[in-house]
């Protein structure tokens, strides 16, 4: 069974539609993955860029938009802007790991992260960010908290005048002064 091509759309063209902008709009599939292409002002001149991505993926002539172009270099000429393929990610797969018979966790959970790196990468970063933010304290409002000790001086007898005798104690304590060592 020959492998499935791009229907022609709208504009007559393997790859090619339009955008809401009035431009052409290129996209590829190939070997599970999609790649953007680019955008350009012509069906024309999309379709050509289209068929530079069947060529650098060597997919069989049948899928040009113009068969009639001999060779990979010659469709890349007729592309003066060029291409740029990006790869459209999809929605993320889900992982699991899968213990084989015989094999520990443990070998399994390291397998899983040579296998995919990027999960190692972001769990990383997560606890990362967390520890940074346990690093930096409390927050501003968080500052002057009960356990907040605010020095204060006893400047003289007048800060003391508005205290009734009854509530005044004997005694200083000011250990700078002589009363105090009485």
């Amino acid at each position: 069974m020959a492998p499935k091509k791009t229907p022609k759309g709208k504009s007559g063209f393997f790859g090619v539609r339009m955008k809401p902008s009035g431009s052409w709009g290129v996209e590829f599939s190939d070997a599970g993955r999609h790649w953007w292409i680019g955008t350009y002002p012509s069906a024309h001149e999309a379709a050509r860029a289209y068929d530079v991505a069947v060529w650098r993926a060597e997919r069989p002539r049948s899928h040009l938009n113009f068969p009639e172009i001999e060779s990979r270099a010659e469709a890349e000429m007729l592309v003066p802007q060029g291409i740029n393929m990006k790869e459209i990610t999809t929605k993320k797969k889900k992982s699991s790991v899968v213990v084989s018979a015989g094999e520990t966790d443990e070998e399994a959970m390291a397998r899983f992260a040579r296998e995919h790196p990027e999960y190692v990468q972001a769990e990383m970063e997560y606890y990362w960010k967390g520890e940074a933010e346990q690093k930096k304290g409390p927050k501003k409002e968080d500052e002057a908290g009960p356990s907040t000790v605010i020095p204060i001086e006893c400047s003289s007898e007048e800060d003391w005048e508005d205290f009734s005798e009854e509530e005044e104690e004997e005694g200083c304590d000011d250990p700078t002064k002589e009363e105090f060592w009485e």
